[in-house]
């Protein structure tokens, strides 16, 4: 199987999703990345799967400073938690939105899937390690590769009403874990 932009991808049974060969992804830094790929083979729109792959291989770190305010929000969210414990163990001091995106160590295999049966967007979902949050770490999705609308502890989820209920908040960005 090949989708334009990735090449030929193997299926990966075990897990059941379909892997690319590295490919350069700006947004990483320009270094190659291996993607996942879930539910395209049985996709009635596979060209919504080939439209969110073109736009985040088209993203720089712009898109990313974007969400530094909404990642910088989680952070606070995570040490105030840690401080208000009194466990400091964890405590990183990060000054402000400017400089939180110093503290990710970007994740290396972009997972690309519909989120099916929610809102039915193509998303982009990158499990990132965080200086402030080593047990759950961060997780960004990306809406049809476009834009970061979610930021938070990583659940696997492409929304909060995936990650939740159906009333839960959606079109946001950061939404403080319950």
């Amino acid at each position: 199987m090949q989708i334009p932009g990735l090449g030929p991808l193997v299926e990966d049974a075990d897990l059941g999703w379909y892997r690319s060969e590295p490919v350069p992804v700006p947004i990483l830094g320009g270094e190659p990345r291996r993607f996942n790929v879930e539910g395209y083979v049985d996709d009635p729109a596979p060209e919504d799967f080939h439209a969110a792959i073109r736009t985040f291989l088209a993203l720089d770190r712009s898109a990313l400073t974007a969400a530094a305010p909404s990642i910088f929000a989680y952070y606070r969210d995570i040490t105030d938690d840690i401080l208000a414990a009194g466990d400091d163990d964890w405590y990183v001091e990060i000054e402000g939105p400017h400089d939180v995106l110093d503290h990710i160590l970007l994740g290396d295999e972009p997972m690309v899937a519909r989120d099916s049966p929610g809102d039915g967007h193509v998303y982009v979902s990158l499990e990132c390690e965080c200086d402030w949050e080593p047990e759950h770490g961060l997780q960004l999705v990306f809406r049809d590769g476009r834009t970061v609308t979610k930021v938070g502890p990583y659940d696997g989820h492409l929304t909060y009403p995936a990650a939740w209920t159906a009333d839960s908040p959606d079109g946001i960005v950061y939404h403080r874990p319950r």
